[in-house]
């Protein structure tokens, strides 16, 4: 097993982690988020190679129903997780991050919120590896999020 802990920010209610290891942005973690979503300007995005897979993709979350674009990234760093090719939903929010970390990122690894401590703490077990892969796509007018670990 792998094991690495991210600081968390200290002063807020909420778990916000700086993202080292990804030009330094900060990041909330929701554990009931399906899709990652970043909530900044689109035009950073285009700045860090981000390309647009579909201009408009209706998801829930949010107290109900939003509308963003899906966009591709070459990759997301979390820590000692690396996601090539990442998928998110841009949709402008006035969160206190750039994104939001959804739980389906960490499926299949142990993960734990210590907010005593402001830390969080992931395990990469045996049968899994620190590169993810991440893919959002729509079915019948439907989003839907796979997230398989890269042998």
């Amino acid at each position: 097993m792998k094991q690495f802990t991210m600081m968390m920010q200290r002063g807020t209610q909420r778990p916000v982690l700086r993202l080292k290891e990804f030009y330094d942005y900060n990041a909330m973690l929701d554990t009931g988020a399906l899709f990652p979503v970043w909530v900044e300007e689109e035009s950073i995005l285009n700045e860090l190679g981000g390309l647009v897979i579909r201009e408009d993709v209706e998801f829930g979350g949010f107290g109900g129903r939003a509308h963003g674009k899906l966009y591709e990234l070459p990759f997301l760093r979390v820590g000692g997780l690396v996601f090539p090719k990442f998928n998110i939903i841009a949709c402008r929010m006035n969160l206190p991050c750039y994104m939001i970390l959804s739980a389906t990122m960490f499926r299949n690894l142990i993960y734990e919120i210590d907010d005593y401590n402001h830390r969080f703490n992931i395990t990469i077990p045996d049968t899994e590896s620190e590169v993810r892969n991440l893919k959002i796509w729509d079915s019948e007018g439907r989003l839907h999020v796979a997230v398989t670990s890269a042998e």
